[in-house]
């Protein structure tokens, strides 16, 4: 099996790259002057940024591999496993890497708001393409944070790093936003390969064995995080996709309920509830009337 190696403090992870500690809890180093990470595989008890300029190795989360190319930033939280594999040229690498320690926002206000930054949840194929204008924006707020990592620490230092990353994370979240848009071809693809997951997970009575399907459970089917599938869905529909499941769900229950010869108990089990009393009540929640009384109604 292989050896995972972890990382939990700034100087650990300064010392591999061979780069001097200016911060113990914050680091940003230029990629193009710094030792090459060994081709393993790392479990991260750091907040970790990636800006990729040039670099023939390639990133791994998991058995996949980022959608990590030229002038692409990603993003990894503390307990996230990353592997990275050399490529097939010699090693060249440009870029930036901004990692810091979760201790960093103890007692600041971004503490507060970092489950925000939903991006840090992504993985495969999850990365942000940056425009030419928008890699402009990242790295000029990274020349800051280095000039202020360049300073001697006093007590204007948490202040000034900390505000300079939460300023850097809102801005992804404006990229992000963009990005949703410029791809939508693609996203729309994954809205019809949704659509159908659902539908085909329904009508083919798995629901009726497996329970009923899970944001996680559609979003591993299509090959995505399930936060960047969320935040997709949200924002292509403006409906959550546990939202979505639901409507369907009622969709298909409706057209069920119908059937006399079957209660609304074996109803429930079918659509892979386990408590048929929390079918009902989601049922009246969603369309305003017990399953008896719309039967009835109808």
């Amino acid at each position: 099996m292989e050896e995972i190696i972890k990382i939990d403090s700034i100087i650990q992870y300064n010392t591999m790259r061979g780069v001097r500690t200016s911060h113990p809890l914050v680091t940003l180093i230029d990629l193009s002057e710094t030792q090459p990470m060994p081709a393993r595989s790392f479990y991260f008890g750091l907040y970790v940024i990636g800006l990729k300029e040039i670099n023939n190795a390639q990133l791994r989360y998991g058995r996949s591999h980022y959608d990590y190319q030229e002038g692409s930033l990603i993003f990894v939280a503390p307990g996230q496993v990353v592997g990275v594999e050399p490529g097939d040229e010699p090693y060249d690498t440009k870029g930036w890497a901004l990692l810091f320690h979760p201790d960093l926002l103890k007692g600041s206000s971004m503490a507060k708001h970092m489950h925000n930054y939903s991006f840090f949840s992504y993985d495969v194929n999850d990365a942000l393409h940056l425009s030419d204008n928008e890699k402009k924006i990242v790295i000029d707020i990274l020349f800051k944070m280095r000039h202020e990592l360049d300073q001697n620490i006093d007590k204007h230092s948490k202040m000034l790093i900390v505000s300079n990353i939460e300023l850097l994370l809102n801005y992804c979240i404006r990229f992000y936003d963009r990005q949703f848009i410029t791809r939508e071809h693609v996203n729309k693809g994954i809205l019809e390969r949704f659509e159908y997951l659902v539908n085909d997970y329904f009508s083919s009575g798995k629901a009726q064995h497996e329970g009923l399907p899970s944001v996680a459970y559609c979003a591993g089917t299509l090959n995505l995080s399930a936060n960047y599938f969320g935040d997709l869905i949200k924002k292509e529909t403006g409906r959550s996709a546990q939202e979505y499941i639901q409507a369907k769900l009622i969709d298909v229950a409706k057209e069920k309920v119908f059937d006399k010869n079957k209660s609304v108990s074996e109803i429930a089990y079918e659509l892979g509830f386990k408590y048929p009393q929390h079918f009902m009540r989601l049922f009246k929640q969603k369309t305003g009337v017990s399953p008896n009384k719309y039967r009835i109604m109808n």
